[in-house]
């Protein structure tokens, strides 16, 4: 059972409201979160305190009146927080040790050390810890895992596969196509609106992460079947509705059987099916299409700050792991092409 922590809470809100992360994104903070105060919860049990601990029932460290923080404080005023307060870098080292005997892998525990860090980070800021204790503690080095990415073949397949006669097998080509064509997120991609197809100029307008905006360009194939889907959508009997739903342009691009917005996991789920009907490999997901988008372009010559403004990379360096990709395939052709390679 999860320990109720005010701490946790606050910070989901600002992650939500202040920062503008998205609801999984957030979900993924708040487990991490669970998990390691579920952790103090059971290492400060009565009789599982290690010698000489300073938990359980150490005091928070007092916070000054009249903030944010001391009105969580307050609020909270449980021995769950206390904990979290009074934890420093060999508390924490603990846990991670505790993560360790479970065989996570270096990059699980490396994101759950990001997630800790942001999480004291916030917590000093508030005042409810003097120090931020996650200064001490190493993230773990990670080998570079290059990103999947699928072959153009292998594209138009999966592409070909929905039956486009019908409205829901024109809206899984449209999506798929739209994957493709843009390399958005799937969050992004169920987050739009009639209003963001811009069919005259062929662009996309994207909300991504942190509500940033961009623009990025439809290919005619995807323009095209959006424009098909939506013209079997509209005289629908079946999605009567979401012609008495008020403004066209804030109505959901793409819609579930119901006529309401689709989610991300309905995406994964029509994708597996595709996959599965195109004899794919299963392990294929949308994010894959994104790392095809990126990997195509900078395979036939798009140069790297383009491809980083089309993915809505905050980072260069972020972008920079695709040209590991592209080399790889480049390096694999020349061996097996060149007469004098090997």
């Amino acid at each position: 059972m999860s320990s109720k922590s005010v701490y946790v809470e606050e910070f989901g809100n600002y992650l939500r409201f202040e920062r503008h992360f998205s609801p999984y994104t957030g979900r993924c903070y708040e487990a991490d979160l669970r998990q390691y105060v579920d952790h103090m919860t059971e290492r400060t049990a009565p009789g599982n305190a290690p010698p000489g601990s300073s938990f359980p029932g150490s005091p928070a460290p007092a916070i000054a009146t009249g903030t944010p923080a001391a009105a969580v404080a307050t609020a909270s005023g449980g021995e769950t927080d206390s904990c979290i307060a009074a934890a420093d870098a060999m508390t924490i080292r603990g846990f991670l040790s505790h993560l360790d005997s479970f065989g996570y892998s270096a990059a699980t525990i490396a994101r759950k050390i990001a997630t800790l860090r942001s999480f004291y980070k916030w917590l000093q800021k508030r005042g409810v810890v003097p120090a931020n204790p996650m200064v001490l503690i190493r993230t773990p080095k990670q080998g570079k895992r290059l990103p999947k990415a699928i072959t153009v073949e292998q594209v138009d397949k999966l592409l070909s596969v929905p039956d486009n006669r019908d409205t829901l097998g024109s809206r899984d080509r449209a999506i798929l196509e739209t994957l493709y064509s843009t390399g958005v997120r799937v969050s992004e991609l169920v987050d739009l609106n009639r209003r963001d197809v811009d069919m005259q100029e062929q662009m996309l307008r994207v909300r991504g992460k942190g509500k940033k905006e961009r623009l990025v360009p439809l290919g005619t194939h995807a323009l095209s079947a959006i424009r098909h889907y939506l013209t079997l959508l509209d005289p629908d009997p079946r999605f009567e509705k979401l012609r008495t739903q008020g403004n066209e342009g804030d109505l959901p691009l793409f819609v579930n059987k119901n006529g309401g917005r689709l989610s991300s996991r309905s995406v994964r789920r029509k994708l597996d099916k595709y996959l599965m009907t195109a004899g794919l490999d299963p392990t294929i997901s949308p994010h894959t299409l994104r790392h095809s988008f990126a990997t195509h372009l900078l395979e036939n010559g798009a140069d790297l700050r383009s491809v980083q403004e089309l993915l809505g990379h905050q980072s260069l360096s972020t972008t920079q792991i695709y040209t590991h990709l592209s080399t790889s395939r480049m390096r694999s052709a020349y061996d097996t092409a060149h007469p004098r390679a090997v």
